[in-house]
């Protein structure tokens, strides 16, 4: 059995692997290492995730997929996360979510468990993980039509100035590409996307 971890984040801005270190002691508590990071700045809401099915592609029957928060593989749309679990499904993933409690069983041995048990397991572990990824798509949808409503009200007052730009980390950006960091160490030290980076460079 393979770990591969999971890390994403919604924008570039963003750090998509906050939360690795936290899946590193994870596993480790459970007795395992993690055999690779896979990390990417995309949207939860999209199916097609570059790294995301590089880890699948990557994967073997048994392996497990580790991710911190259910919404972190998935704030889809209910066929797009049907497709995506069929895909899962396909490859004979597990997934392991930190959130998901009755997920962590399957990184514990499995002498003395029947058929029966590890089936009603894994029933119990699929059903509330579709509950869970079906919560993260309501929150994402309540979001934005909360941020909708924001930018209508804004736009009647004549106040709305549209995205602002993150100038504290634009500037941090600059300081570490002017003393000579290359643009993926500048991401890794300000916390950041390489796309960041390579816009603020090319400004």
């Amino acid at each position: 059995m393979f770990i591969r971890a999971y890390l994403r984040a919604s924008t570039d801005s963003q750090d998509a692997s906050r939360a690795k270190g936290a899946l590193v002691q994870f596993a480790a508590d459970n007795g395992h290492k993690i055999a690779a990071f896979y990390t990417e700045n995309e949207s939860g809401t999209k199916l097609h995730r570059p790294e995301l099915f590089r880890l699948l592609d990557d994967s073997h029957d048994g392996d497990v997929l580790l991710i911190e928060q259910v919404d972190r593989l998935s704030r889809l749309s209910p066929d797009d996360w049907a497709s995506l679990k069929a895909i899962i499904a396909a490859k004979k993933v597990t997934v392991v979510s930190l959130d998901l409690a009755t997920s962590h069983a399957a990184l514990k041995p499995a002498q003395g468990q029947d058929d029966f048990t590890k089936g009603m397991i894994n029933a119990v572990n699929g059903m509330l993980l579709d509950m869970l990824a079906v919560v993260a798509r309501k929150d994402y949808e309540d979001r934005r039509r909360r941020q909708a409503e924001g930018i209508e009200n804004a736009k009647a007052r004549d106040v709305y100035k549209g995205r602002q730009v993150d100038q504290a980390l634009h500037n941090r950006i600059k300081e570490c590409l002017d003393a000579g960091k290359s643009i993926r160490k500048t991401a890794e030290i300000v916390g950041c996307a390489v796309s960041t980076v390579q816009r603020v460079k090319t400004a």
